[in-house]
């Protein structure tokens, strides 16, 4: 586990995850959103993005969440040891949007360019979720069971799911560092 991609709809808990496992594993975390969008929520040039991102992906290990567009995501996948897919049900995703939307309201979300505009991005963030349980996530499902033969893959289907591969990792990360 070097380079780490984790994704799937919004809501599902990615940043938080991607921030646990990079706790657990030392590896180094990027946030798309934080490479896209500047304090405040403007964006970054176009071009500033994609070079920026071409040279993450060159580095010997990251974890990397978030989404991007769909080619600087299907470069992320090919160029990660490990996949990691949050597919939670659609209601899940919906209720954490909420969820995050309320508490944001009040705190900063962790991990979000200063100012970035909750309402706005909340917004966003529910005007993507059927799109992308209708037509992305076939395609994450199908990618990760292709890249099963060749990649660490990690399909998380509920929350219990994500606990889970924190605590595997936990323990594996215990365990080299104890040996």
């Amino acid at each position: 586990m070097r380079r780490v991609a984790v994704f799937g709809n919004a809501g599902g808990g990615k940043s938080t995850l991607a921030r646990r496992l990079a706790q657990l594993t030392g590896l180094p975390l990027y946030a798309v959103d934080r490479m896209q969008y500047r304090d405040g929520g403007a964006e970054v040039p176009e071009h500033e993005f994609l070079t920026a991102h071409a040279e993450l992906l060159a580095r010997d290990a990251w974890i990397i969440d978030g989404f991007g567009s769909i080619d600087t995501t299907w470069a992320r996948f090919a160029q990660a040891d490990t996949l990691v897919h949050v597919d939670l049900p659609l209601i899940v995703h919906a209720w954490w949007v909420t969820k995050r939307l309320l508490k944001g309201l009040f705190v900063a979300p962790e991990g979000w360019p200063k100012g970035s505009p909750i309402l706005r991005s909340s917004l966003n963030s529910y005007a993507v979720l059927w799109p992308c349980h209708r037509a992305l996530t076939p395609r994450y499902r199908q990618l990760v069971a292709q890249a099963a033969a060749s990649k660490r893959v990690h399909h998380l289907r509920s929350a219990g799911d994500i606990r889970a591969l924190l605590e595997a990792v936990a323990q594996e990360h215990a365990g080299s560092r104890g040996a």
